[in-house]
C-alpha cells in the first residue's frame, strides 16, 4: 500500500463524515485511512463504521494528548509508504491523491504539502477567514500556492511524509501550537527533500467564528517565538510583519487624536482588503467580513508574537513557564 491518510479527531464527528465522504471519491484508490480519536467525549465511531465496507478505514481511540502525538499514534499503525496528514476539518477534491501521485512521479520527495481553499458550501465567515489566511495583504500568500519561496514548510492540515522519514525523525513534538513547523524544520535539518505540490490542495474549514480565529492566530504568534528559541535561523523578516502592523495600528489610533488623517491609512487598507475579498468571492458581505478577519489575523498573530517575545526574550522565561497552557499533559 502506498498511502495512509492519518486523521486525528477531537469531538468533530460531523467533520469526519464530510472528510471520509470526500476520500471515497478519490480517483486513485491505493490508500488506507487511519482515524484516531484523541480522547473525545463526542466520538465519531459510528460515522467511521458507516465506511467500513467502502474504505480501508481503521479506527482507534486513545487518551487526549493533542494532535501531534495523536498523528504519531496513527503513523505507528499505518501500512503506507507515505503518511498523509490531514486535519479533520478538511475536504478533498476527487483528484487530490492523483495530483500527489503525479508530483511524486515527476520528481521524488521525502515530504511535501499543498495549499488550501474555501469550498462553496462554507459559511461567509469561514470564507472570510480563508481569505485572511491566504491573502497577499495579510502575508497569507507565503503559506502555499504558487508563490516562489526559498523553502516550503508543510502544515499539518495538508502534509505528506515518507513513513520511514517520519519515524526516523520521531514525528511531531509535544508542542501544542507550531508543532507542524517544528516538524518541517527538522525535516530540512535532516537533509530530506521537501516540496510544495501546488495542485494537491484541500478545502479547509478552519475556525467557525472570529473569536476562535483570534485565539488560533494568537497562539500561532506565540509559537513563532517558541520556534525561534529552538531554531534561531527559522525567524524571517516576514514573520515580523504582523507585529509591526499591530504596533502601527496602535500608533495610528493614538495619533488620530492629533492627526485625524492617520485614520485614513487604516481605512485605505481596509478598503483594499474589502474590495479584493468581495471581488474574489463575488460577495459584498464576505468583503466586509474579510476586513474584520484580516485585522484579526494580523493583530492576533502580532499580539501573540509580542507577548511571547516579552516573556521569553526579555524576561527570559522558558517555554513551559511562560505558556503552561500551550502544553498537553
Amino acid at each position: 500500500m502506498k498511502y495512509s491518510f492519518i486523521i486525528p479527531v477531537y469531538n468533530r464527528p460531523d467533520e469526519v463524515a464530510e472528510l471520509l465522504a470526500s476520500l471515497e471519491t478519490q480517483t486513485c484508490k491505493d490508500f488506507e485511512v487511519i482515524v484516531v480519536e484523541d480522547g473525545s467525549t463526542v466520538p465519531c465511531r459510528d460515522v467511521v463504521a458507516q465506511y467500513a465496507g467502502r474504505l480501508a478505514v481503521h479506527y482507534y481511540t486513545k487518551p487526549n494528548s493533542g494532535p501531534g502525538r495523536t498523528r504519531n499514534y496513527g503513523v505507528e499503525r499505518c501500512q503506507g509508504e507515505y503518511a498523509l496528514i490531514l486535519d479533520s476539518d478538511c475536504i478533498l477534491p476527487a483528484g487530490y491523491l492523483a495530483e500527489v501521485e503525479a508530483e511524486l512521479r515527476r520528481a521524488p520527495a521525502d515530504a511535501f504539502g499543498g495549499p488550501d481553499r474555501a469550498h462553496d458550501s462554507f459559511s461567509d465567515v469561514q470564507k472570510a477567514i480563508n481569505y485572511a489566511m491566504t491573502s497577499f495583504f495579510t502575508t497569507g500568500g507565503i503559506r502555499g500556492g504558487r508563490k516562489k519561496m526559498d523553502k516550503f514548510y508543510p502544515r499539518s492540515f495538508n502534509m505528506g511524509v515518507r513513513t520511514d522519514v517520519y519515524k526516523a525523525l520521531g514525528g511531531f513534538s509535544a508542542m501544542r501550537f507550531g508543532e507542524d513547523i517544528d516538524f518541517s524544520i527538522r525535516i530540512f535539518k535532516g537533509g530530506y527533500r521537501c516540496r510544495l505540490f501546488p495542485e494537491a490542495w484541500v478545502w479547509h474549514k478552519r475556525r467557525t467564528d472570529l473569536r476562535k480565529f483570534f485565539r488560533q492566530v494568537h497562539n500561532s504568534g506565540i509559537a513563532r517565538i517558541n520556534l525561534y528559541k529552538k531554531y534561531p535561523e527559522s525567524l524571517k523578516p516576514v514573520h515580523l510583519l504582523p507585529a509591526v502592523f499591530t504596533v502601527g495600528v496602535v500608533l495610528l489610533l493614538l495619533g488620530a487624536f492629533v492627526w485625524p488623517w492617520s485614520m485614513g491609512l487604516l481605512l485605505l487598507f481596509a478598503l483594499m482588503i474589502g474590495t479584493d475579498a468581495a471581488f474574489k468571492n463575488k460577495s459584498l458581505k464576505i468583503g466586509v467580513l474579510a476586513i474584520a478577519a484580516s485585522f484579526i489575523q494580523l493583530t492576533g498573530y502580532g499580539t501573540g508574537f509580542l507577548r511571547a517575545w516579552w516573556k521569553r526574550c526579555v524576561l527570559g522565561k522558558d517555554e513551559f513557564a511562560a505558556f503552561q497552557k500551550n502544553f498537553y499533559k
